[in-house]
């Protein structure tokens, strides 16, 4: 198949992106936020997103619910607007709100309700699985995406807006960090023509690594080191699991993006089927990452403790303290394993 092929947009998302379209006119004001701890996707696609929609005459303001990750903070730029820090005041005054990368309205965090009460048109850009509520009327999901940016892509790609740069730059970043650079299952033919189109833009491939994956505080090291001192194997079921305490962050001086690619350690372990990283926030809440490798579909069993995400990599939080929560959820995971229900045929 031809680059120019593999661009096209797929037809199935053809009609919500021109529904997108029909909102975002010049001259409102439009509110871009995610999920709590931004992720590279999160952080890549609200940039695109914002220089996007100033192509349209459009003012966009970034307002997410947690404060913007400091490994990401090259893709702000001058010209985006970065309104976090106000919480739901700074939704005050929108024409429109664009949420992504969340298939549920809970991901927001402390802005749920306050989007919840929104009378304007609310539209959402999402790869995940659908959740329970949504946060938008107007919707672009496809679960077949490799990262909420090829979603944006083929949104400018429709809407004929010009890939410059800086927007060539975050789409690479969402996309390169939700697959895992380029090494798990939702990494497809498309997503690698789509990035070649992005290196033809201009990105720096070496440059891109150094910034994401190259610029670790030695807290950061340390964290880890600790981290797997914890680690712990299941062989009979397949089960490795990771755990941080509560106040390792704030020992070792660093941030929740810190953490990122902390459970991808228990999943390298050989034999593994399922893996898990426990972060204990204190106060009696502790957050459960899960990925799988091979058929086991963790966004099912995820939602037995209320979470969700994708078949490979999904997430909870769980009240309990640490131990508590780590003993019910390996208990559950033993039983999950053991059951045809935990085979799926989702991706990443």
């Amino acid at each position: 198949m031809l680059q120019r092929d593999l661009l096209a947009v797929p037809d199935t998302r053809r009609d919500a992106i021109e529904r997108l379209g029909r909102e975002l006119v010049r001259g409102r004001t439009v509110a871009l936020s995610t999920h709590v701890n931004a992720d590279g996707d999160g952080c890549g696609s609200g940039t695109a997103l914002a220089r996007l929609c100033a192509q349209r005459g459009l003012q966009a303001r970034i307002v997410n619910p947690t404060p913007w990750p400091e490994m990401y903070r090259f893709l702000l730029g001058d010209d985006v607007i970065d309104r976090s820090a106000d919480g739901a005041r700074a939704l005050r005054g929108i024409d429109i709100l664009l949420v992504h990368d969340i298939s549920d309205v809970g991901r927001l965090g402390t802005l749920a309700q306050a989007v919840r009460e929104l009378r304007v048109p609310r539209l959402v850009i999402d790869h995940h699985v659908p959740g329970d509520e949504p946060a938008g009327d107007i919707i672009l999901a496809d679960v077949t995406a490799c990262a909420t940016g090829e979603l944006v892509f083929d949104l400018a790609t429709m809407l004929e807006l010009t890939i410059t740069p800086p927007i060539a730059r975050s789409l690479y970043a969402a996309i390169l960090t939700d697959t895992g650079g380029f090494r798990f299952s939702n990494t497809t033919p498309r997503c690698h023509a789509i990035a070649a189109a992005l290196l033809s833009v201009g990105v720096d491939p070496e440059e891109m690594y150094t910034r994401i994956y190259a610029s670790a505080p030695i807290g950061r090291l340390q964290l880890l080191g600790e981290a797997l001192e914890t680690l712990g194997i299941d062989r009979a079921h397949g089960i490795t699991w990771i755990s941080v305490a509560a106040g390792a962050l704030e020992r070792h001086e660093v941030r929740s993006e810190d953490l990122d690619g902390i459970v991808e350690h228990a999943r390298s372990v050989s034999g593994t089927r399922l893996a898990l990283f426990f972060r204990d926030l204190g106060h009696g809440k502790v957050k459960v990452s899960f990925r799988s490798m091979g058929g086991v579909d963790v966004n099912l069993f995820a939602k037995q403790f209320g979470g969700g995400g994708h078949a490979r990599a999904a997430g909870a939080l769980v009240a309990g303290s640490l131990d508590e929560v780590r003993e019910r959820v390996l208990a559950a995971a033993r039983a999950f394993l053991a059951s045809d229900a935990s085979v799926g045929a989702g991706t990443s």
